[in-house]
């Protein structure tokens, strides 16, 4: 056993997946490796006479000395590899309108013949897309909703005359399938600039999706609910203009808005942090500043992906957009 190239960690599914009453050729598949290599281990686990419940409560040390010196394999397989680098790919064409896995599947499995049946493939792109983008990882469509809210911290500029620091708001808003985003500090959260930015955000991304969706903003709903929410009526003839849906986030469904929330902690960071040291004299000034660091955010590549959100947008969300009304709302 002394040329085991796998983790402690794989030794356990190997140990624990057999408990289950898997089959070898099962557990290999889920570990990436060869039905011999399981076999070993279940062997040493069988000479052994301890069950699964003795060997799962040893540390890895008392483990590594049952089934012999070990070392982790970081490489994987080239069939592991040959996948791993179509998801970026999946997870884009999965936001078109019409596209599924099973499409994307049959695509994949053309290319490698000898690639991963369709559960396994499934699988490993869930891991996937929870590894490189944790709190946003629905399944959004192309031109389908716009998420917006203010963000928890406020911003700043200094009067030049009066040396007074003003506080003002900072809206945000993402687009669900492409995760463009927009940031515009306004002077409150009152339904003028609210609705103000919300107009912003439509010239910004050139187009109109299907649905708006904002938390349960004073500005936007006058009445929470559960099922029902009243909206402001303001807001909803705003969206009539713009031949657009209001969808106020659900009450007590947090992922109505986690999308736009974790917007929210991303801009803190690349927004806010960098804007902080410097002092601006006027909201204009503040916003071009923004708008600035919003650029780099934006075409920036996104973790895990050989695209930007600004590209992915070009590619799949642009043309998905209904066209702006000749005038703006009044």
């Amino acid at each position: 056993m002394a040329n085991l190239t796998i983790s402690m960690s794989k030794i356990r599914k190997i140990l624990r997946m057999n408990s289950q009453g898997r089959s070898t050729r099962f557990i290999a598949a889920q570990i990436d490796s060869s039905r011999n290599t399981v076999r070993k281990y279940l062997a040493v686990l069988k000479k052994s006479g301890f069950t699964f419940d003795e060997v799962n409560n040893l540390n890895d040390k008392e483990l590594e000395d049952l089934f012999g010196k070990t070392r982790e394999n970081n490489q994987p397989s080239s069939r592991m590899q040959s996948m791993l680098r179509c998801f970026p790919h999946v997870d884009k064409e999965l936001k078109k309108t019409g596209m599924n896995r099973q499409i994307l599947w049959e695509a994949y499995i053309k290319e490698f013949p000898e690639g991963y049946k369709y559960t396994q493939f499934c699988t490993y792109y869930n891991q996937w897309k929870t590894k490189v983008n944790p709190t946003m990882h629905m399944d959004h469509k192309a031109g389908d909703k716009l998420y917006v809210d203010f963000a928890g911290e406020k911003m700043s500029y200094t009067d030049k005359e009066t040396g007074e620091v003003i506080e003002v708001e900072v809206f945000v808003a993402i687009l669900g399938a492409s995760q463009l985003t927009y940031v515009e500090a306004v002077m409150s959260q009152q339904k003028e600039d609210f609705i103000a930015a919300c107009e912003n955000t439509l010239h910004f991304i050139g187009g109109v999706p299907a649905a708006i969706v904002p938390d349960n903003l004073k500005a936007a709903v006058t009445k929470s609910s559960r099922y029902e929410p009243t909206l402001n009526e303001t807001f909803e003839d705003f969206a009539d203009h713009y031949g657009t849906t209001i969808l106020p986030a659900r009450a007590y469904r947090s992922r109505d808005k986690a999308l736009v929330e974790g917007a929210v902690k991303i801009i803190y960071t690349k927004v806010y942090a960098p804007l902080n040291k410097h002092i601006y004299h006027s909201l204009t000034e503040l916003n071009t500043a923004i708008w600035q660091a919003l650029e780099a955010h934006n075409s920036q590549l996104l973790k895990g992906r050989n695209y930007s959100r600004i590209l992915q947008f070009e590619e799949i969300e642009r043309g998905t957009l209904s066209p702006l009304p000749v005038l703006r709302y009044q």
